[in-house]
């Protein structure tokens, strides 16, 4: 039986490689999902532009200046789409999740959490810490978002090792291939029904 898609938003405030890879993936019909709206913080996002050259209607709720507004307007912009599903691709605010999307948003971090999140964590910031740390093993967690950063019960994890002549750049491109994976596979588990959340633990049956 063919898994339904679903309906599918990206927050971005960048460049949108995240997002790129969802649009492709569900144009390949390899990913159970429909990019139906893109909402970005920076009209001058590159994910603005992949988003419409895939044909993606896009808003911008601009984060600059912060408003006391901002989150009632972008969830207000995410609702005009109608999603069974929000993606943050590249979102770098925090924004409360309100309750008719509690467990509907999911976020990907650069590595395995609860390690190197947190506010200021982001991109590169990651990489460096994780170096700096002499980790052995870096990877990319796909989480529920919640109203704090990068705490919310995780779903998908992979682990990619860390070379020793590793630097930023090699290790960012090396957990974005494992990102590249877990994401679909997220998406795709709850499109088949298989995730349920309890308290902080999420369980994937079948």
């Amino acid at each position: 039986m063919t898994t339904p898609a679903l309906r599918v938003v990206a927050l971005v405030s960048g460049g949108g490689t995240t997002l790129q890879n969802l649009l492709d993936r569900a144009a390949a019909g390899t990913l159970p999902a429909h990019v139906v709206g893109v909402v970005s913080s920076r009209a001058d996002a590159f994910g603005v532009t992949r988003a419409e050259r895939a044909g993606v209607p896009s808003i911008t709720v601009s984060a600059s200046p912060r408003r006391a507004t901002f989150a009632d307007e972008v969830w207000s912009a995410v609702r005009g789409f109608a999603p069974d599903l929000v993606c943050f691709a590249g979102w770098l605010h925090l924004l409360p999740i309100p309750a008719d999307f509690r467990h509907k948003v999911l976020n990907i971090h650069p590595s395995l959490l609860p390690a190197f999140g947190g506010k200021g964590m982001y991109g590169h910031h990651v990489h460096e810490a994780v170096l700096a740390y002499g980790a052995k093993v870096s990877g990319c967690t796909v989480h529920f978002a919640d109203d704090t950063y990068d705490t919310g019960p995780i779903l998908v994890q992979r682990c990619v090792p860390v070379q020793p002549a590793d630097t930023p750049d090699t290790l960012a491109a090396r957990v974005f291939q494992a990102e590249c994976e877990a994401y679909p596979e997220s998406v795709r588990l709850i499109a088949e029904g298989k995730v349920t959340v309890q308290g902080r633990r999420v369980v994937i049956t079948g």
